[in-house]
Order: structure tokens, then sequence, then C-alpha cells
């Protein structure tokens, strides 16, 4: 059973204008420098076994990738280290584009 959740785009843009929401961007660095969700932190997939998250726990966390396939794996692996709400963003970052929501660059 899986331990996260899908969220469509069009579902997260209207959550994060009203809640705290921790975007966690999984693409390469080729991929960021084509623009991320306003507001994401960037860490890699290969990157996240490494990182302690504790300090997310309780928290909601939407992982994103390109097309969300690397993003749910991460979403996966992190709902299996800490007790947090987790979502990946069914479609990634295209899904996000195509549908109009803004991206800039990353901070």
């Amino acid at each position: 059973m899986r331990k996260y959740k899908d969220i469509e785009a069009t579902e997260l843009q209207p959550i994060l204008e009203t809640q705290k929401i921790y975007l966690i961007d999984v693409r390469n660095d080729d991929e960021i420098a084509r623009g991320v969700i306003p507001g994401a932190i960037y860490l890699t997939l290969s990157s996240i076994p490494s990182v302690d998250l504790s300090p997310l726990e309780n928290q909601t966390l939407v992982f994103y990738c390109h097309a969300g396939v690397r993003s749910a794996e991460a979403a996966a692996f992190v709902a299996d280290q800490i007790d947090a709400n987790i979502y990946n963003l069914r479609g990634g970052i295209l899904a996000w584009a195509n549908a109009g929501f803004e991206l800039t660059d990353l901070k």
C-alpha cells in the first residue's frame, strides 16, 4: 500500500496560497535551470537517502520532477522514513506548466 498520495497541479496551486507546504524538486541540475515552481527546495533524488528529513515530521511535503516518476520514488522512500503528509505531483512540472502556472528561477 502506498503511503503517499498523488496530487494534481490544479489541486496543488490553490493550497500553496493558503498552507505551509514544502515543495521538493528532485530533478537534475540541467532540468532545474529551466525553472522551478516558486518556493521549491532543490534536493536531487540521489541525495534524499543521505538527508536528515526528521525536521519535516508532521509537515506536508510535495515532491515533483519532470513528469512525476522520479518524484513518486522520492515520495515512497520518504514516506517509509518519516511521518508526514506526503504527495507526488502527478505529471510533474510538465503538468504544472501545462496548467499555466508560474515557473521561476531557483533561489
